[in-house]
């Protein structure tokens, strides 16, 4: 693993200040204004994806943990939801303060606490829904992490956690972190096991109702459509059984979703994004 040579806050300005990088940046919602970046998540096929798994809970208390910039927690503000974000970095570029801006810009309500996922100041059974995009594989203890977000959640309450980077051994843990933009700079990045994860929201008492491969939900391959990825399936048809009867085949759902199955099954590259949705059970 790399030395730390910058915080993670001068990682992200850093990249920030690459002109070729712009679109990565974009991407990440790390451009601004802040508000046009929330703005634009909330308007995204992930967003309405992850909203779509809530089901009855359309309303409540939610923990958003990992925060960040505050892009997720806003668009559950927006959503209807009473919303917490939690986040112990304080700076304004990617931060608990950016999220206090973002709130007074914006005058969406949001609660900013400053805290680590690992030891939650928050009493048991305490909201609806925990979330965190892409906060699992950053834990300094996975197991205890989704001990205390099962701790916090009410039962029958949803926790969620989005693009997950996961590995398929262990010797496959430093070329992700070669291959990260970013991990160079800071050395915060990480990737687990599909097994770790599980066994982790297992261990914490959770149920998990759905795990989400890579191809198996936009949640996980944004920036690539829905579009774009039911569309992998068509130049294989076409190939094989011409432009007319492929195209037509390639409409057909159940074929996108074998297709796409068929992909994650041999899909091996360190660091493919997985989610999970987990409840936790009635007392």
């Amino acid at each position: 693993m790399s030395d730390k040579i910058l915080t993670w806050e001068e990682a992200v300005q850093w990249l920030r200040d690459q002109p070729e990088k712009s679109e990565l940046v974009k991407f990440c919602y790390y451009d601004d204004p802040l508000e046009t970046a929330a703005e634009r998540f909330l308007q995204s096929e992930e967003w309405l994806e992850v909203f779509s798994l809530l089901k009855s809970k359309k309303s409540g208390q939610v923990l958003d943990i990992g925060a960040g910039r505050g892009i997720s927690t806003y668009a559950f503000a927006k959503s209807g939801y009473e919303v917490t974000a939690l986040e112990p970095n304080p700076s304004l570029l990617v931060g608990a303060e950016a999220i206090r801006q973002l709130s007074s810009h914006t005058g969406v309500n949001i609660k900013v606490v400053q805290d680590w996922g690992e030891t939650l100041p928050f009493a048991d059974n305490t909201f609806d829904i925990v979330y965190g995009r892409a906060i699992l594989h950053h834990a300094h203890d996975l197991n205890q992490l989704c001990k205390e977000a099962a701790r916090v959640l009410k039962p029958n309450g949803y926790f969620i956690a989005t693009r997950e980077h996961v590995i398929s051994k262990k010797e496959d843990l430093q070329k992700f972190l070669d291959s990260h933009p970013l991990h160079h700079l800071y050395g915060g990045e990480n990737a687990y096991l599909l097994v770790e994860y599980l066994t982790a929201i297992k261990l914490s008492g959770l149920i998990t109702l759905k795990t989400f491969s890579p191809h198996g939900s936009v949640i996980n391959y944004f920036p690539m459509t829905k579009s774009q990825c039911q569309n992998l399936v068509k130049p294989v048809l076409t190939r094989r059984l011409g432009n007319l009867l492929g195209s037509s085949l390639a409409k057909l759902k159940f074929l996108q979703d074998l297709y796409a199955w068929n992909l994650d099954r041999k899909l091996d590259s360190p660091g493919r994004h997985y989610s999970f949705l987990a409840v936790k059970p009635k007392q």
